[in-house]
This record gives C-alpha cells, sequence and structure tokens, in this order.
C-alpha cells in the first residue's frame, strides 16, 4: 500500500485496532441473525510527508450509505458551534444576497440553515440520502453525491464559491488529493475555504484512539494540510484551534495567488507540531501502548463494578463509542444498554458489541449506578442533560483520556 498523498511506500503502523464493523453500522432486530461483516482498522503513518491514514480496503460509499445515521443537529452544542461560525464568516467574508457558499458533507442542513435565514444563497453536497432529506425539508438545495475534482467540474464550471465548507470532511474523504483539486476548481477566484477536522497532534497528547474508525481514511496534521494544500495550488492563510472534537482545527485557504496576508498563527502552529515530535516516528510507534493503556482502564473498572453488584450503562451511541467497546471486547454483560437522543438510532443495537440502544427516559426506568459517556467530546452537555441520575446516587463515567468519575 502506498501513501494517498504522496504515493510512498506505507511501512510504519501507527495503530492496529483489530477487526471491526463499520462504527456507523447500526443493527436493527433482524440484523442479529446475520454475521456482521468485519475490516480491519489498521493505521499507518508515512514517514516521507506525515500523512496519517487508513489501511486500503473499502470505498466512503460503503460506509455512507442510504441508512447512515448520524444527524448533526442532534447535538445542541454543535448546532451552538455552527450558529457561531456562520455569523463569523458573513461578518468576516462579508457574505450577503450576491453571495455563494458551499458546504461540502452538509448533514441535515445544520450550518446551512444560518445562511439560508440571513438570505445568502447556498448549495449542500451530500451523499447521505436520510440527512440530505433533511436539509431539504428546512428548504436548503442539495445535491446528493461525493464531492471531488469531476464533480466540481460539472457542477461549478459557471458559478463558483464564494465560500467553501467542510466541517469534518476532509478526513472522510478517500482520494485526499482528489477531493483538494476539486476545492480549487469549485472555488471563486478571491473564495475563502475554511475545513475543520480533529487536530492529530491532540488526538495524540490525549490518547483519543477512539476518535479512530473506517469513515476516517486521514488523520490530519496543519503541516501536512499545508503540504497538500500547496501542492495544489492553494494555500493555508489562517488557522484556529478549537476545542471541538477533543481539539480540533479550523484551517482558512485560498488560491495561492491570492493577496490575502497570511497570518503568523499558521507558522507558530506548524512549528509547535514539529517540537511535540508530529515528524518523529517515535512519536507514532508509541501510541499503540497509549490506547491499550486506555482500553484497560476501562475493561477493569466495569469488571470491578459486574464483581461489586453495581450495573453500568452508557450514554451516547456515537461512532467513538463503538471503536472502543469492540477493541475492548465489552458486551451487554459489562455495559448493560446505551441511550442516546437520536431517534434513527434508538431501537437498533451497537455494531459488533450488540448492545441495544434505548431512548434516554430508560436511564430513569433502570436506574443504573454509572453511565459510561461514550462521547466524551460532550461530556458537560450530557451531564447537563442527563444530572437527574443524582437522583439515586449515580454517577458519571468518561474512559478518554483516562478514566474518570464525576
Amino acid at each position: 500500500m502506498n501513501c494517498r498523498h504522496c504515493n510512498e511506500p506505507l511501512t510504519k503502523t501507527f495503530l492496529d485496532l483489530g477487526a471491526q464493523p463499520p462504527s456507523n453500522s447500526y443493527l436493527d432486530c433482524s440484523d442479529l441473525r446475520r454475521q456482521e461483516q468485519y475490516f480491519p482498522l489498521k493505521i499507518y503513518v508515512c514517514d516521507a510527508c506525515w500523512l496519517v491514514q487508513t489501511e486500503d480496503y473499502l470505498g466512503s460509499d460503503q460506509f455512507f450509505t442510504d441508512s447512515y445515521a448520524y444527524f448533526s443537529s442532534v447535538s445542541t452544542s454543535w448546532v451552538k458551534h455552527a450558529m457561531d461560525y456562520c455569523e463569523m464568516a458573513i461578518n468576516r467574508f462579508n457574505l450577503d444576497y450576491e453571495s455563494f457558499v458551499v458546504e461540502l458533507a452538509s448533514n441535515d442542513g445544520y450550518l446551512l440553515k444560518n445562511f439560508l435565514d440571513a438570505g445568502i444563497p447556498c448549495l449542500g453536497v451530500e451523499p447521505t440520502i436520510s440527512t440530505a432529506i433533511k436539509a431539504e425539508e428546512k428548504g436548503i438545495p442539495v445535491i446528493r453525491e461525493f464531492f471531488g475534482n469531476a464533480f466540481a467540474k460539472q457542477n461549478f464550471n459557471s458559478k463558483k464559491a464564494d465560500l467553501i465548507i467542510g466541517n469534518n470532511v476532509y478526513a472522510h474523504v478517500p482520494d485526499i488529493n482528489d477531493f483538494t483539486k476539486g476545492l480549487k476548481e469549485a472555488l471563486k477566484q478571491d473564495g475563502v475555504i475554511t475545513l475543520e477536522f480533529p487536530h492529530l497532534m491532540r488526538l495524540i497528547e490525549h490518547s483519543q484512539f477512539d476518535t479512530v474508525y473506517h469513515e476516517h481514511f486521514s488523520y490530519l496534521s496543519l503541516s501536512v494540510v499545508s503540504s497538500i494544500f500547496q501542492r495544489f495550488g492553494l494555500r493555508v492563510f489562517d488557522v484556529e484551534e478549537l476545542s471541538t472534537h477533543g481539539g480540533s482545527l479550523r484551517i482558512f485557504g485560498c488560491h495561492d495567488g491570492s493577496q490575502i496576508t497570511e497570518s503568523p498563527r499558521v507558522q507558530e502552529i506548524i512549528e509547535n507540531e514539529i517540537k511535540n515530535g508530529m515528524t518523529n516516528i517515535t512519536t507514532y510507534h508509541e501510541f499503540q501502548t497509549k490506547a491499550e493503556n486506555v482500553k484497560n482502564a476501562l475493561v477493569s473498572f466495569l469488571i470491578e463494578q459486574k464483581n461489586l453488584g453495581k450495573t453500568v450503562a452508557a450514554f451516547g451511541a456515537a461512532a467513538k463509542g463503538n471503536t472502543i467497546l469492540n477493541f475492548a471486547g465489552i458486551r451487554s454483560d459489562l455495559l448493560s444498554f446505551v441511550c442516546d437522543s437520536a431517534t434513527s438510532k434508538q431501537g437498533k443495537f451497537m455494531p459488533g458489541s450488540r448492545i441495544p440502544i434505548f431512548h434516554p427516559k430508560v436511564l430513569k426506568e433502570r436506574k443504573p449506578d454509572y453511565i459510561l459517556i461514550l462521547p466524551w467530546n460532550i461530556a458537560t452537555e450530557v451531564m447537563d442533560a442527563n444530572s437527574f441520575i443524582r437522583d439515586w446516587d449515580a454517577k458519571f463515567v468518561v474512559a478518554v483520556p483516562e478514566m474518570r468519575v464525576f
């Protein structure tokens, strides 16, 4: 296998989580009688360009199916994050009714709704039918396809975008070079691209191995993204560090010939990445041990509670939860059930572990002693919404980056 960006042979393993089912392939009752498909979840690092990437075996169309169950609007904190971003973008880039905003992987329209309400023309590009329908119900025009260079040439030949948005999509594309070519093709000469993605440096620093799953083809640093942009005639001119997803970057890009001034923050973060070992192969070799330490601590906690006669449930049927549960081999004998606010997941079962997913009201009915928050990145939101568990002296638990009881 060769690197998806520079085409050099990949020989260095970053993380091996064994064979797992795709993290968003939730099961119906009828699926419980069938054999699930498991695929290797192995991550390599390219020691030529430092792009971290999954082992090749599947295409993205096998993950983002018609039954795709992730709807961005379910998380109130993420909806607020989108509102704040839109307000910033409208003011910073002087967007108005003559502008054209495009969001790639627009999901259920949670973000573009803000531009629509402001009277700014917009378009969503979203391959999953289930989420695209929800966006269209909000009045947002959507093209139900995957984005790439050929798509951009076909759909943005005459009208190009003033602003292209890609929140948590850049890491999801199997051909990152082709996707980047498409960004350049679709962007107006003086237009701006903003991309948000989890910061690989933070993933390593905080042992966030559960954010690794099949849908994430790449794990990105600023230096790598800047290099990819440069290769295809684009330039990163600014960057922001965000708290979302355990530590993310929001990069601002433009055409390489643009007159936009580069912020000193770009070079500052690249230098910080180098300082923190992002170009040192030892940093990547040590991560497997970090992941195994987190896994072992969680399993030990669950076994201890079972021996004490305590019950443990979970909240948030998130993809990251499926990664850690399957890596650790956790089943319903140690984790009784999972509650989730998304109606699209309720009544289904977690892939691999086959732990049932219920409505949050089941917490009040069954009164578990501990609630393991699987989407630890929104732990505060989950604890605020379910503070009633204190009525029976239950506690919240988070496993990443280390076991913590609240």
